[in-house]
């Protein structure tokens, strides 16, 4: 009895269900869709939108019900095509109706169910299911939060400077009290901070950093770093180690204290080690190091990092913050900010491999193409983005985390011994090893800061502002209030749940959010898909703050005033009244004064910079261009004066003879004596050579040549039509001598026939009396085309002029066609 009652509660379910979605998918297709589309135009995203999700769940149902059957499920993508494929659909909903009649037999006693050694023949015939791609299988599961055990969990929302984890300070120079000490912040230090991240490199973030001076926490190893000496065997060429057979060796799993202290102390015999991470961000909002992997040569380690006592792994400085220890990473940028501010491990005495191929120019840096080329190994990639949080590892996993680091000694052994052969100490960039050494160092002096958000400036790795940097995208005021409202809201989300902000709501949906700007729970929904659980549980709250952005955003700033106007701060031009040279500036540390310009009660003249006739919609490219000109140079005009730049410029104050020239001489005004030298005369000779090439002698010398006549042209030169000789070499002077004396004899008739002509027009206009020419009688002219003797008849046998000759003679088109007409053909026609 209860099991009917089960299942009569799931049949009325599912035909209430039924009944629900056909009645509204009638009064959906009685309804103009495509009148409503074309009227709002906003309809229109939200039927693709929902098309597209009723198009997913049809194939989700088909492929479920053809599965394990020989009906093949039906492939759509859009409408038409489920027209194409719907004999396909009928075959699956026909094969679905025969289960569940069969179903319904059996359970009804009408047949008997199949004995168990049928069941299990039919299981043994049914087809398995295809194999998933391994490596998609392990992303985006849904696992417990590991961080929730930590004896220290994460705090998203501190805004203090982040305290290193160090308990104790093995190999310490400066003891540990005197290294967590709190400084002021130095604008240029490189480290791991989103307020000051490699995309906010314009002035006036480092005027702010060093205005500000936040005090943070130094590197509590700096010193040791810097002062650390490699062993010498990374400068000595010795034959590399080959390592231990990767199918024979097997790697250690660590995951207890007792384990940490048995691998600890077999590092502290070894000379190099080589150390991954494996990290995992999509369900953190900082990310955690979920697996470290620990290679010698004789044994691999892979050691668990999420649990609990990860904290205990401090221990492991020992070895890590030993200088006599060469530890070698290949990509060692976010290794270095993970470990110690997950683990509180710091790195002395680094070799990264990565760096090393940039010293050594291959044309790929990556570990797989080392692993490739020197070790001839295929590296599984497939689980590079895995979530490292699944426990118990699976073996693929496990496998690919050990081969990180099982060849990496071995990779470091070739590359150390080509960087010495490459190497030429004679060269100040000559020591590949030193430079290695140095770009290491650098990784190693990274520190960890806290990620603050600026909902203001949206700097930082999690702020707006490069976001919309790199998206080529433009709202307008309303939409921009909107976006920056829901990126914030998503961050404060992120940091509570303690997730990342991408899957509390991608970006997609982001941008979504801020085209549309919804002002009802319907919109909002429709455009965003999918919507994750704390989405759902804050839905209300983030209508109503896109509701309050679009309310503020009417009268807020523009997009691109707030992305292009970032002027420094601390230079602006001088208030009304006030002169440049009674100012100075600031301007990266360095102080710019201005020793002239206008006088004391002029003010500098306004300058506008937005178009009367185009408004700002030329200001966006001139903005973007006129970023690279901040500073003192592009921010002010210049103010000294220039002098005119005429001839009086090369004027001399003083005469020859001592006698000092007034400006009022007429021949001074005229035309100066430097403009006058050189001025070309028409008795000066010059050469083809002397414009065409470069010149072979000087003009002095040419008239010191012996071979320059009396009369002044040279043996091998001929004179031109303007008199002026032309030097030439070779055997062609004498032709060209002919071909000038031509030009200037027919130069000559010319000048004369265009004399006689103006003579006999001055001798005819002077005659007196003459009459004046009759105009032209156009109406009484006799006719072109219909030519007439003199008789008034038309003359026979000669053609007038045709205006429609040309047009004649286009070619013409095609005849028509004569269709054939219905009926009875006949042959006669009476």
């Amino acid at each position: 009895m209860a099991a009917e009652r089960v299942f009569k509660g799931v049949k009325d379910g599912i035909l209430t269900a039924l009944v629900d979605t056909t009645r509204t998918a009638s009064q959906i297709l009685n309804e103009d869709i495509t009148f409503h589309r074309s009227l709002n135009p906003s309809v229109g995203p939200l039927l693709e939108q929902q098309s597209s999700r009723l198009l997913h769940l049809a194939t989700s149902l088909t492929n479920v019900a053809s599965s394990g059957t020989d009906v093949p499920a039906p492939k759509y993508s859009d409408a038409e095509s489920v027209d194409d494929s719907w004999r396909s659909i009928v075959d699956v909903v026909d094969n679905l109706l025969e289960k569940a009649d069969a179903c319904l037999d059996e359970y009804t006693g009408v047949i008997k169910r199949l004995s168990p050694s049928l069941e299990e023949q039919a299981r043994e015939v049914a087809p398995r299911p295809l194999k998933q791609k391994r490596g998609k299988a392990y992303q985006s599961l849904d696992i417990a939060k590991p961080q929730l055990q930590f004896s220290h969990a994460p705090q998203n929302l501190e805004k203090t400077p982040f305290k290193p984890l160090l308990t104790s300070k093995p190999h310490a120079v400066i003891p540990l009290s005197e290294s967590l000490q709190l400084v002021p912040s130095a604008g240029g230090s490189q480290q791991y901070d989103t307020q000051s991240s490699s995309s906010e490199k314009d002035a006036h973030r480092l005027i702010r950093v060093a205005t500000n001076a936040p005090r943070r926490y130094k590197h509590p190893y700096e010193t040791e770093i810097k002062e650390a000496q490699p062993p010498p065997s990374v400068y000595l060429k010795s034959e590399p180690i080959s390592p231990l057979p990767y199918n024979s060796n097997v790697a250690t799993f660590v995951d207890t204290p007792e384990a940490v202290q048995a691998m600890l102390e077999e590092l502290k015999q070894s000379n190099e080690i080589a150390i991954d991470l494996e990290h995992h961000d999509e369900h953190s909002y900082v990310g955690l190091v979920s697996l470290m992997q620990v290679s010698t040569r004789e044994k691999d380690w892979v050691v668990d990092t999420l649990r609990p006592w990860r904290q205990d792994l401090q221990v492991l400085n020992e070895v890590f913050a030993n200088p006599k220890i060469l530890k070698v990473f290949h990509g060692s940028f976010m290794d270095m900010i993970w470990l110690q501010r997950d683990l509180g491990l710091y790195v002395v005495g680094l070799f990264d491999t990565y760096h090393a191929t940039i010293a050594l120019r291959y044309p790929k840096r990556s570990l797989a193409f080392l692993l490739k080329k020197f070790v001839d190994f295929n590296a599984a990639k497939q689980y590079q983005m895995a979530d490292w949080r699944i426990r118990p590892l699976p073996e693929e996993l496990f496998n690919y985390a050990r081969s990180d680091t099982h060849f990496l000694l071995y990779i470091y052994d070739m590359m150390r011994n080509e960087l010495i052969e490459k190497s030429d100490l004679s060269q100040p960039d000559g020591d590949l090893i030193g430079y290695v050494i140095e770009h290491s160092k650098k990784e190693s002096l990274q520190k960890y800061e806290c990620p603050v958000y600026d909902d203001k400036q949206g700097s930082g790795s999690f702020g707006w502002y490069n976001m919309l940097h790199r998206t080529p995208t433009l709202f307008n005021r309303e939409q921009f209030a909107v976006f920056r409202a829901v990126h914030q809201w998503r961050d404060q989300v992120a940091r509570e749940e303690d997730e990342s902000p991408n899957s509390i709501m991608p970006r997609r949906v982001l941008y979504s959010i801020a085209r549309e700007t919804p002002t009802d729970m319907a919109s909002l929904l429709g455009c965003s898909h999918p919507i994750s659980k704390p989405y759902q549980m804050r839905k209300n709250d983030l209508l109503r703050i896109v509701r309050q952005a679009k309310a503020t955003g009417a009268t807020g700033p523009e997009m691109r005033d707030v992305l292009f106007g970032r002027d420094p701060t601390s230079l602006h031009p001088p208030s009304a009244g006030e002169s440049i040279n009674e100012k100075t500036l600031k301007y990266g540390g360095e102080v710019f004064s201005t020793s002239a310009g206008p006088g004391p009660n002029e003010p500098l003249p306004v300058i506008s910079h937005t178009s009367a006739f185009w408004g700002a919609s030329m200001e966006t490219a001139q903005k973007a261009s006129d970023q690279k000109l901040q500073g003192p140079v592009g921010r002010f005009p210049l103010v000294i004066p220039l002098p005119v730049f005429t001839a009086e410029v090369f004027m001399a104050t003083e005469a020859p003879n001592g006698d000092i020239r007034s400006r009022n001489d007429p021949s001074v005004d005229a035309e100066h004596q430097y403009v006058q030298e050189r001025k070309p005369k028409e008795e000066d000779i010059f050469t083809v050579r002397d414009y065409g090439r470069a010149k072979k002698r000087k003009a002095a010398d040419a008239e010191l040549d012996p071979k320059v006549g009396t009369n002044g042209t040279l043996g091998n030169g001929i004179d031109d039509a303007e008199g002026r000789i032309i030097a030439l070499d070779g055997e062609d002077a004498e032709a060209e001598k002919l071909r000038v004396e031509r030009k200037r004899e027919k130069n000559k008739q010319k000048q004369e026939r265009k004399r006689l002509r103006q003579e006999k027009a001055s001798q005819v206009g002077n005659v007196a009396g003459r009459p004046e020419a009759e105009p032209f009688d156009y109406r009484n002219a006799p006719s072109v085309l219909h030519v007439r003797n003199g008789q008034g008849v038309k003359t026979s046998g000669t053609k007038g002029a045709d205006p429609y000759a040309k047009s004649l003679n286009a070619p013409k088109g095609m005849r028509k066609s004569q269709k054939e007409v219905a009926g009875k053909s006949f042959t006669f026609k009476k």
